[in-house]
């Protein structure tokens, strides 16, 4: 069940990484967890920290990636991959040499790229409907987000804002923004032109290959809302193709959900996400060799 608690933000702190500013926040002991957030929502993984399943037991990290919320700018072109080294980058200024990642939607891209770009970091993956767009259905989008782009375009921000979110999670998307992560909607307005300007042309732009996905080792978690093909009927076939092409990927459907996700079902997540973690454990660094000659 959806938690009904409204979420209690944390105070971020900055770190200068990669030539830029990032806000984060650590919380918890144990293995570390870094989460990357989608598009527009920034303080979308908010809800999900605040649920015992995983915070517990967890070391999470979540930030705010380059152009959202309290973060710097982020000035096009600045493409997938360097989303991904701003996450390394992170995790390196933090002292965490591996972690489970998890990425939502546009941010399951980032983290794909990461586990290409930094295998040695990336222990093991949760793909919370990454955003291939390059599936059959991805023929659909541009009519389908053409008349939020015009509407940016145009000036109307919180119009093309709306339009987006509405066209990926839904119609009724507000009721659990506004209850979960009140000035979500706010932010995500404030945040448009990243999305628009910087994240979208980049998304766009970026291949990933079976060649690719031939180089991913790392376990993976594949996390579908039973009720996302609604909105748009790709996510499916993106849920295929991810277990087509990693087939070490354990498929999970969480029942009522839509791309929303973390925040409209928090509770649901973590329990799944904290189960895959806890059979999946990150090993201990091997002990180094005793001196020669020591007792």
């Amino acid at each position: 069940m959806p938690s009904q608690q409204r979420t209690r933000s944390q105070p971020m702190q900055r770190a200068r990484v990669n030539g830029t500013d990032l806000e984060y926040v650590v919380q918890g002991t144990g293995e570390p967890v870094v989460l990357i957030h989608g598009a527009l929502i920034a303080d979308a993984y908010a809800p999900l920290c605040a649920e015992p399943a995983l915070a517990a037991g967890f070391q999470l990290v979540r930030y705010h990636r380059r152009g959202y919320a309290g973060s710097a700018r982020a000035a096009a072109p600045f493409g997938i991959a360097q989303q991904a080294a701003d996450c390394l980058a992170l995790l390196r200024y933090l002292g965490i040499e591996r972690a489970h990642v998890v990425g939502h939607s546009s941010a399951g891209t980032i983290a794909l790229q990461l586990a290409l770009d930094a295998p040695e970091a990336v222990h093991s993956l949760v793909l919370l409907e990454a955003a291939l767009l390059d599936v059959p259905s991805g023929a659909l989008i541009p009519d389908a987000v053409g008349p939020s782009i015009e509407r940016y375009q145009a000036g109307d921000t919180e119009g093309a804002t709306d339009g987006f979110v509405r066209w990926a999670c839904g119609p009724g998307y507000r009721t659990h923004l506004d209850r979960l992560i009140p000035g979500g909607f706010e932010q995500a307005v404030a945040d448009a032109d990243t999305w628009f300007a910087v994240e979208l042309p980049s998304l766009q732009e970026w291949r990933f290959t079976q060649a690719d996905a031939a180089r991913i080792t790392q376990p993976v978690l594949a996390v579908l809302g039973s009720e996302s093909a609604r909105d748009w009927s790709g996510w499916p076939e993106v849920h295929a193709r991810v277990q087509a092409w990693l087939p070490q990927t354990e498929p999970f459907v969480l029942p009522g959900a839509n791309h929303m996700l973390e925040w409209m079902d928090p509770r649901g997540v973590a329990e799944a996400l904290a189960a895959f973690f806890t059979y999946r454990p990150i090993p201990a660094p091997a002990a180094s060799p005793a001196p020669a000659g020591a007792r």
